[in-house]
């Protein structure tokens, strides 16, 4: 096995909640302010685009321009891979990359995370899919066929463990969209006070607890599900009446009744529901005319927002993001409205030009930037004083940023 990676700082950039606040070592509030860029859980092995673009001065651009935060999907099978010292090619543009060419899959994941430290970013893994597959966000649950549920804890802890002295990576996304309607019974992700294998609040508990045993440090970030029950966390039914919907892994309506528990650390727990326009889905609340106020009545307020109203704990919405046109457009300005509002943490989807019902922040040849969308996001990145604000206490965020030692904080 390759030798973990030394310690990319001092260390003392680890973060910590009260209440629906982030806050650094010495207290002062922080605003997680990133993006995703996939590619590690798709099979490429490394980051998509890279066929076309390069390593270097993409990571230098994501800081550049602001972005004190990357969450990397990945897949619990190719961290399983990299456990046992078996590393799946990466699938790149070798005259582009030059410098990659005598790094496997995990070196190269290792250089980024050295990247982003000299850059002033911050890493956040995200278990997107159990198998490395480009649509394994399609499946239901944390495990499948090929990844049993005791794998899946096993590559959060196996990531948790290796990287446990490095706080680039700041938080662990335990679980990418957990989902299932009434009528798939046990195949679907359920949020009770039960233990049985599909009740997602149960595993993420759980999972919470192998990760913080290798690196009690992180902070853990908890997507919601799709439905949640109407009769008190009974899921017998498979009728759709008896049970409220919402985006995968964006309903967190279960806090309310079965809030998550994790014990002495109950200061690392954040929650992170992800919420999309009708570009991706017309869901009902968009039938018709629809307003900001109407969004938080039939969505945002009883789905995961009232979690920020009442101080419960902070909020991530781990994506959100999509076309700069209509009808997707009107959604997202008040999306944006509510996290500059609120301060609250998110992560953009996505860098990727290739997300096809949401395009990118790059354009299709993975290196020029789409300036308009990227102005409309640019509103809701930490800034203070016209510069950009990192999560980094030594190094600044790229050359338009400061450090958090010089942040006032918000």
């Amino acid at each position: 096995m390759i030798a973990a990676p030394a310690a990319a700082s001092k260390g003392d950039d680890w973060l910590h909640t009260d209440g629906s606040r982030i806050l650094d070592k010495n207290g002062k509030e922080v605003w997680l302010t990133g993006l995703n860029w996939f590619g590690y859980n798709t099979g490429t092995n490394t980051f998509d685009g890279l066929w076309n673009s390069e390593l270097v001065p993409t990571v230098k651009a994501i800081a550049d321009r602001g972005f004190n935060l990357i969450r990397v999907p990945m897949s619990a099978e190719l961290l399983l891979q990299w456990k046992k010292g078996e590393y799946p090619k990466a699938n790149y543009n070798n005259a582009y990359n030059a410098d990659l060419n005598s790094m496997n899959s995990q070196e190269i994941f290792d250089y980024f995370l050295k990247l982003c430290c000299e850059n002033g970013i911050k890493v956040m893994p995200d278990i997107h899919s159990a198998n490395t597959d480009a649509s394994g966000h399609m499946a239901n649950l944390w495990y499948t066929d090929k990844i049993s549920a005791e794998d899946y804890y096993t590559a959060l802890e196996y990531i948790a463990d290796r990287y446990k002295n490095n706080d680039t990576i700041i938080a662990i996304d335990l679980k990418n969209e957990p989902h299932g309607k009434p009528n798939e019974g046990k195949n679907a992700a359920i949020w009770n006070g039960s233990k049985d294998g599909n009740n997602w609040k149960h595993v993420a508990e759980t999972a919470a607890a192998r990760v913080l045993a290798k690196n009690p440090n992180l902070l853990i970030m908890v997507e919601g599900t799709e439905i949640y029950s109407k009769k008190n966390g009974d899921y017998s039914s498979s009728d759709s009446a008896d049970y409220w919907f919402n985006w995968w892994g964006g309903n967190l309506r279960g806090v309310k009744d079965y809030p998550v528990d994790l014990g002495k650390y109950q200061d690392k727990l954040v929650y992170s529901p992800h919420d999309y326009g009708p570009t991706v889905y017309e869901q009902p609340w968009f039938k018709g005319s629809y307003s900001f106020d109407s969004l938080m009545k039939d969505c945002w307020r009883d789905n995961w927002f009232f979690i920020k109203e009442k101080d419960i704990a902070p909020l991530l919405i781990g994506e959100w993001g999509g076309f700069m046109t209509e009808p997707n457009l009107t959604w997202m300005t008040y999306m944006r409205k509510l996290i500059k509002e609120n301060n609250l943490n998110h992560t953009f989807w996505c860098l990727n030009a290739n997300s096809g019902d949401t395009g990118g922040l790059l354009k299709d040849n993975f290196t020029d930037w789409d300036e308009e969308k990227y102005k409309f996001v640019k509103e809701v990145l930490w800034q203070e004083s016209g510069k950009f604000v990192g999560l980094d206490h030594e190094n600044k965020l790229g050359k338009n940023g400061i450090t958090l030692s010089a942040a006032k904080g918000l």
